[in-house]
C-alpha cells in the first residue's frame, strides 16, 4: 500500500527483524539484543506487525497483537493491544504515522475488536487519532526509616521471600486472580511471563535482580537501586487480591531495613498512606497516564462493560480519525447495557478520545465536562454519568508493553 509518494505501508516480515529492532532501540533510546527481540516477537508476532518504507529502508514500525482486557463488574473483553510505535527521526512530518495508524485500525475493525489500548510515550499525539488517557499512576518514594503502621493497621504474616524462580508459578496464579478482577489488567501470555522471570539486564534500569515477597493472596517483585540518598528498594510489580495481602507485603517491604527508600507505583485510592503514622511519608513524584484507549466500535464497546446504576442517556460522539462517530443510545438496567445508534436528540457531546478516557472508571465526566470537552444538557445527567461509569476498584495496567 502506497499512501504517501514514495513511502510504502507493508506487513513486517522476519527478514525485517533486525531493522525493526534497530528502529526500535533508535526510537526508545535501548538496546533490545537478539535475545530480547525474540521474547518480544513472541508476544507480538512479526507477522503482524505494520512496518513503513523508503526505498527499501525500514523508516516506520507498528506491532500489535489481541489481548484479553478486563473492564468494570469483572467482565473481560478481546482488544487490540499496540506496541512499539516508531518512526525514524530521518521521517518525521512526513504522514507516516497516520498512514500506518489508519491501516492498524482498519485491520482492527475487520477482525471486529472493539477497543484499541497502548502505553504512550508522548501525549501529545494520540488524541488526533481518538485515544483518551483511561488509567492513572502515581510515582511515590517512601523515606522508609521514618515509616510506622498505625495500631489499626492488620498485621496478617504470611509472606515469604522467595527467589523469582521459585515463586514463579506462585505469581502468575495470584495475577491470574487479580487481573480477573481489576479494570485495565490484561490476561499475561506465556511469552510475556518467560520475559519478566529471565529479567534482562538491559531492563533493569541499571539495578539488581528481582526479589520476591510472596503471599497466598498477593505478591511485590522489587529491585535496589543506589540512588544520592542511600539504597532504595524499588517495586516492580505488585499484585493483591486481599486487604490482608497488601498490609502483609507492605509490612514485609518496610522491614527491609538496610535500604534508606521504597519507590512505587500506586492508584490514586491505594490504602498505603492511610495505613501509617505520618500518611506524608507517601510521597508523589510524579502523576501521569499508564494506559490509552480507544472505542472502535461504540456499541459494541459500551455494551461489553457493566455499570453501577441505571441509565438512560443519548450521546452524540465525534470521531476525527475513524467513522465511529455517530448518536448512540444508552440504556442500562441492572448494570447490563444495550447501546445502539439513534435519530434521537443528544444529552451528552463529547470525542470519542473523552469517552475513551471514561470506559474503566478512572476519570469522570464531569472534569471533561468543565473543560468543554464534554458538553451536557442537564447536571443531574452528568452527576448520574460518572455514577454508572464509576468501577468497584481503581483501573489499573497488568502488564506494561
Amino acid at each position: 500500500m502506497t499512501l504517501i509518494p514514495g513511502i510504502t505501508i507493508r506487513s513486517a516480515t522476519e527478514d525485517d527483524a533486525a531493522a525493526i529492532e534497530l528502529l526500535g532501540d533508535t526510537a526508545f533510546g535501548m538496546h533490545t539484543g537478539p535475545e530480547h527481540g525474540d521474547m518480544i516477537r513472541h508476544v507480538f508476532p512479526t507477522a503482524e506487525a505494520i512496518v513503513a518504507v523508503d526505498n527499501g529502508s525500514i523508516i516506520g514500525h507498528i506491532r500489535s497483537t489481541t489481548m484479553t482486557l478486563t473492564v468494570p463488574d469483572e467482565r473481560t473483553v478481546e482488544v487490540c493491544g499496540i506496541a512499539g510505535v516508531s518512526v525514524a527521526p530521518t521521517h518525521r512530518r512526513r504522514g507516516i504515522l497516520r498512514a500506518m495508524y489508519t491501516e492498524q485500525h482498519r485491520r482492527t475493525e475487520a477482525a471486529g475488536l472493539p477497543l484499541t489500548i497502548f502505553t504512550v510515550s508522548q501525549g501529545a499525539i494520540y488524541g488526533r487519532f481518538g485515544y483518551g488517557p483511561t488509567i492513572r499512576e502515581n510515582a511515590v518514594t517512601i523515606d522508609r526509616r521514618f515509616g510506622e503502621f498505625l495500631p489499626s493497621t492488620p498485621d496478617p504474616g504470611g509472606g515469604t521471600l522467595r527467589t523469582v524462580t521459585d515463586a514463579a508459578d506462585s505469581v502468575r496464579a495470584i495475577y491470574d486472580r487479580w487481573r480477573r478482577l481489576v479494570p485495565g489488567a490484561q490476561e499475561r501470555p506465556n511469552a510475556r511471563w518467560d520475559m519478566m522471570f529471565a529479567d534482562p539486564v538491559p531492563f533493569r534500569g541499571g539495578g539488581t535482580n528481582l526479589f520476591a515477597f510472596v503471599h497466598p493472596d498477593g505478591y511485590a517483585l522489587y529491585r535496589y537501586h543506589h540512588r544520592e540518598y542511600g539504597k532504595t528498594a524499588v517495586v516492580a510489580e505488585m499484585r493483591t487480591v486481599t486487604a490482608d495481602a497488601h498490609a502483609a507485603l507492605w509490612r514485609a517491604l518496610f522491614g527491609l531495613e538496610l535500604c534508606t527508600h521504597i519507590e512505587a507505583v500506586l492508584t490514586d485510592n491505594d490504602p498505603l498512606p492511610y495505613l501509617l503514622t505520618d500518611l506524608r511519608l507517601v510521597r508523589t513524584t510524579s502523576r501521569h497516564d499508564g494506559l490509552w484507549l480507544r472505542l472502535m466500535d461504540v456499541p459494541a464497546a459500551l455494551n461489553a462493560r457493566s455499570y453501577r446504576r441505571d441509565l438512560d442517556v443519548v450521546f452524540a460522539v465525534t470521531d476525527p480519525f475513524r467513522d465511529a462517530s455517530g448518536t448512540f443510545a444508552l440504556r442500562v438496567r441492572d448494570g447490563i447495557a444495550d447501546c445502539t445508534p439513534t435519530d434521537r436528540t443528544a444529552d451528552i457531546e463529547l470525542g470519542i478520545d473523552v469517552l475513551g478516557s471514561m470506559y474503566l472508571g478512572a476519570y469522570p465526566a464531569r472534569v471533561f465536562a468543565a473543560a468543554n470537552r464534554l458538553r451536557a444538557k442537564d447536571s443531574g445527567q452528568l452527576r448520574a454519568i460518572d455514577e454508572a461509569f464509576g468501577a468497584e476498584r481503581d483501573a489499573e495496567l497488568g502488564w506494561f508493553f
